[in-house]
């Protein structure tokens, strides 16, 4: 059972306590959708300042036939863009780089695609198992600069924990 937790200290302790609620949630569960799903609704709660939180998946049918485009996974926030190619706007060019994107100012970002108006800046995280790109973990902020390198570093670890169970 999970209990919400008030988070003390800095804000690496802070997300050292959300990783170990996150092994406590994945431990026994190895559905990939049961744990995205935890995964967006504990980040959802622990992370401040932000609109919108979750993973965007590889559409494995349209890879099967060469085709590469990210679908709406499990989320937390106001409905959201169901498709996203790769290579465009934040979540596509992180999928297509496999590489974390992290953006002060989408406006400033070249083919940013605003699913909510109010969001400022983001960060994406690729969820990577073995070789596979499964998919991208979406986060939203009103606020401009709102993640910096100790969100990428925990963010990182955060996606790492769930391909791991894959």
């Amino acid at each position: 059972m999970f209990a919400p937790v008030h988070y003390d200290g800095t804000r690496e302790e802070q997300y050292t306590l959300l990783l170990g609620q996150l092994e406590a949630l994945i431990h026994d569960e190895t559905n990939l959708i049961a744990n995205l799903a935890n995964g967006a609704a504990l980040l959802g709660q622990f992370l401040q300042e932000i609109n919108w939180v979750g993973f965007y998946l590889v559409d494995e049918e349209l890879a099967a036939a060469g085709k590469e485009e990210l679908v709406l996974g499990p989320f937390q926030g106001l409905p959201a863009c169901v498709r996203i190619p790769f290579g465009r706007g934040v979540c596509g060019t992180s999928a297509a780089r496999r590489d974390t994107v992290l953006v002060p100012d989408v406006h400033a970002f070249p083919g940013h695609i605003a699913c909510d108006a109010a969001s400022r800046s983001e960060i994406v995280v690729p969820l990577v198992a073995g070789d596979r790109l499964i998919g991208v973990l979406d986060i939203d902020s009103p606020r401009v600069d709102r993640f910096d390198a100790i969100d990428q570093q925990y963010l990182e670890q955060f996606v790492g924990k769930l391909a791991a169970k894959l």
